[in-house]
Parts: structure tokens; C-alpha cells; sequence
């Protein structure tokens, strides 16, 4: 029966996804509405170490982009096992190491190196969305390729910081090394 039940979660997930990613107008036109879900679908199937499974799962934004509104109207009221989610607009001040994921905006993928040494070996999944940032320190990165909205993963990135990526995702990324 579970193994049943993880078939058919991992059936939704792909068709969701599938029909997720869709066609981008254009390159810089990005639909986040079709990122806020991609987002919470990545919580199904990424696994957190057992101290970061209590309190509030904090979903951070780094920078100023139309996501953070489209991410609070879409998981409200959504939770992540027994977790509360809150998403929370970050500032350089802020500590970075009490998210779970931190979504760094294209205008602020400058700072993502810092943002990735910063966070270095804790359990913070980083999200971008800027060709290239794979390779630069982010875990899971949108990109647009022949105008449809892809993922990359890269993960030595997810997995340096104990983090655990089911398979079913990644069979449907493209996988940096």
C-alpha cells in the first residue's frame, strides 16, 4: 500500500511539473506563479535532517521579486509535514542559516557566492534563477531553454549540505555536476 501511494504522489508530482513548465514568452518573463508551485512541490520531495523538521519551514527571498507575493498567496495556510510555512523577504543583515530555502532573485545573484559560502554545510536549499548559477553555488536553478521554464539540479551542491533529492525529481532536471 505505501509503495502504492508513493507511485501515485510521484505520478501527481510529474504531471504537475510537466504541466508547470510551459512555455516562457520570453527570456526574462518569468511566470512565478508556475515558480510558487514548482517551489512547494519541491518540499514533497527534498528531505531535511530531523532539526530542521520542527518550528515554522522558512521559505526566504533575497531581493526585491514579484515571487515572494505570488509564493505567501500560494502557500497560505500550506504546511510542510506538521510545519507552518512563512516566507520572509531577506536582507543582507539576516541569518540565512534558519531558512530551509532561500530563493535568490536574478538582481541579487551577485550575491549568491556569498549567500552559498554563508550558508556553507547547513541544510538551506538554495534557489536562482539565472543562467549559469548552478555551477555557482545554487542547489536547484530555473532556466529557460528553447522558452520552456527547466530546472537545473546540481547535486554535490544539495548534497553538501545533507539534503536529500528523490529521484523522481531528478530524473526531471538537468543534473549539474
Amino acid at each position: 500500500m505505501k509503495k502504492r501511494i508513493e507511485i501515485l504522489r510521484s505520478l501527481c508530482f510529474t504531471g504537475i511539473l510537466l504541466i508547470s513548465i510551459c512555455k516562457v514568452q520570453a527570456q526574462h518573463e518569468t511566470n512565478y506563479t508556475i515558480q510558487s508551485t514548482i517551489i512547494y512541490r519541491f518540499t514533497k520531495y527534498i528531505d531535511w535532517p530531523a532539526n530542521k523538521k520542527s518550528g515554522d519551514f522558512i521559505i526566504g527571498i533575497v531581493g526585491d521579486s514579484p515571487l515572494y507575493d505570488d509564493l505567501k498567496n500560494f502557500l497560505n495556510n500550506k504546511t510542510v509535514g506538521n510545519q507552518k510555512i512563512v516566507v520572509t523577504k531577506m536582507t543582507a543583515a539576516m541569518s540565512y542559516v534558519n531558512c530551509h530555502i532561500v530563493f535568490v532573485s536574478e538582481e541579487e545573484s551577485g550575491n549568491l557566492k556569498k549567500i552559498a559560502s554563508v550558508t556553507a554545510g547547513a541544510p538551506v536549499l538554495i534557489i536562482t534563477e539565472y543562467n549559469g548559477l548552478a555551477h555557482k553555488g545554487a542547489c536547484i536553478n530555473f532556466i529557460t531553454l528553447n522558452d520552456r521554464l527547466k530546472i537545473e539540479i546540481n547535486k554535490k551542491n544539495v548534497e553538501q549540505r545533507n539534503l536529500h533529492i528523490a529521484s523522481e525529481l531528478l530524473d526531471l532536471a538537468i543534473i549539474i555536476n
